[in-house]
């Protein structure tokens, strides 16, 4: 699958999860439950991001005239920020 339609697919997820929200709230649904709902949405946007980010590591910095990184810094890198965003 490509990037960019997985990154659809999980924005779309993410906007279901937000009208489910809504919902719950309309129904009073209990506090916790619905902040429970709001950590899976954080950390849902938390991923895409995660994805942009290393998509523009691997496509815009790699790819800089006079600046290639090896791709393995690249990978590392990533690495250590996804880690540091969870």
């Amino acid at each position: 699958m490509d990037v960019k339609k997985d990154l659809q697919n999980r924005l779309r997820r993410i906007e279901g999860q937000v009208k489910g929200i809504e919902k719950m709230i309309e129904a009073d649904v209990n506090c916790k439950d619905v902040l429970i709902q709001i950590a899976a949405i954080r950390s849902a946007i938390n991923k895409v991001g995660g994805i942009v980010l290393e998509n523009y590591a691997k496509d815009c910095i790699d790819s800089t005239e006079g600046n290639c990184f090896p791709k393995d810094k690249i990978d590392n890198m990533m690495e250590a920020l996804l880690m540091f965003m969870k």
